[in-house]
């Protein structure tokens, strides 16, 4: 029983930064129709510039310039990669993001090195004794940061000016538009939240695993199979979809083998495409020719 709240415990931190990556997917998504595929990067680069800031700022204060950074990041992907594709209505969006993403990979690399590096806690290593299971005091603080972070993007957006905007563009751009709010402007926002919510995952990770210019790539890849599961119009499917995805793979990795943790998350994202292609919270679009 301790064993299995442990294995629980894990899942769900796991779990929650597969959530909080799902949500930047979904936050391009509603506003564009397009995807970050370099997701996983702005993940690794935020934890990296995280490790460079945290002697000086300490753990805390370092957090306000990781959020910077990824929204600054955001802006360049949407206007480098997105925007123009978007203009001729053309589908490159999805390889030059890519392709920013591998840069970007790269050139952290050589700034940063390819090793991987131990990121300084802000908090006791010392487990804690929870039903007589161990609990990292950083699993709590990635839940509760992730969960803090979803709920503070949700709130802006239902109660500022501007995330109304965000809301009507999401709706229906083109009847955005006419109402004189500028849908360019909004798609640019959406990317810099959804790189700064990325930034924010990597540095919550980070202490739990390790830092490098490659942590991104396998992480940004679940959090997008916990998108499509959860569905890519639901916040909730997000949050439901990543803690599956976690606790899945913690469970099979502990009690079967670690060879075989990624093979429950991938056949449930076959067999929700299978049953309900737009996800268990998705919400099927109904297009009128």
């Amino acid at each position: 029983m301790d064993v299995a709240l442990q294995v629980l415990f894990s899942g769900c931190a796991l779990g929650m930064i597969y959530a909080v990556i799902a949500f930047g997917y979904q936050l391009t998504f509603a506003t564009s129709g397009t995807l970050n595929f370099g997701q996983g990067e702005a993940l690794a680069v935020g934890a990296l510039v995280g490790l460079s800031v945290v002697p000086f700022t300490g753990y805390w204060l370092m957090l306000p310039a990781v959020l910077v950074f990824g929204a600054l990041y955001g802006v360049c992907v949407e206007r480098i990669s997105v925007r123009p594709a978007l203009k001729v209505k053309s589908e490159g969006w999805i390889m030059a993001t890519i392709a920013v993403g591998i840069i970007i990979k790269n050139v952290a690399e050589n700034i940063w090195g390819k090793e991987d590096m131990r990121f300084p806690s802000p908090v006791s290593e010392a487990p804690l004794k929870i039903f007589g299971a161990n609990l990292l005091p950083m699993e709590i603080i990635v839940v509760v940061g992730a969960l803090a972070l979803m709920l503070v993007i949700e709130l802006f957006n239902r109660t500022s000016i501007y995330g109304k905007a965000v809301v009507a563009t999401a709706a229906d751009s083109d009847a955005a538009g006419l109402m004189g709010i500028n849908t360019s402007q909004v798609v640019s926002f959406s990317f810099a939240l959804s790189c700064a919510a990325a930034s924010f995952a990597g540095v919550l990770v980070a202490p739990l695993t390790l830092a490098g210019a490659g942590m991104g790539g396998a992480l940004g890849l679940k959090a997008f199979a916990v998108a499509i599961i959860g569905g890519l119009t639901s916040g909730l499917g997000a949050i439901v979809g990543g803690l599956v995805l976690g606790v899945s793979e913690t469970v099979t990795g502990y009690y079967f083998s670690t060879g075989y943790k990624d093979v429950p998350g991938l056949v449930l994202l076959l067999a929700v495409l299978a049953v309900k292609p737009a996800g268990l919270f998705g919400k099927t679009a109904i297009r009128k020719f």
